[in-house]
C-alpha cells in the first residue's frame, strides 16, 4: 500500500483523500490528471482553463502530497510531463 491510500473501518481504500484538503486548482488538476494519461504543464493549462502559474502551484502541492508524478518529457527535455499515482 502506497502512502496516498487510506482505508476507512471498512476496509475501504479512498484514493482520493490526500486530495481532499488540497486548494480547488489542485483538486482540478488531479481530476483532470485522472481523465488524461498524461499532461504537459502547458497541457494542463488549457485543460483547466487555470493559470500558467496556479497550475504550477497546484502540481507543487500535489508533488507534496506524492499524487503526482513527474518526468521529463522524450521529445522535448524542457517540459515535464505529469501523471496521476493514486
Amino acid at each position: 500500500m502506497s502512502t496516498t491510500e487510506v482505508v476507512d473501518a471498512e476496509g475501504v481504500t479512498d484514493r482520493w483523500e490526500a486530495v481532499r484538503d488540497l486548494p480547488p486548482s489542485a483538486k482540478l488538476v488531479a481530476k483532470v490528471l485522472d481523465y488524461n494519461d498524461t499532461l504537459t504543464q502547458s497541457q494542463l493549462a488549457e485543460e483547466t482553463l487555470l493559470p500558467p502559474r496556479t497550475v504550477r502551484y497546484a502540481l507543487t502541492r500535489l508533488e507534496e502530497e506524492d499524487v503526482v508524478e513527474a518526468r521529463f518529457s522524450f521529445s522535448d527535455a524542457r517540459k515535464r510531463i505529469y501523471s496521476l499515482k493514486v
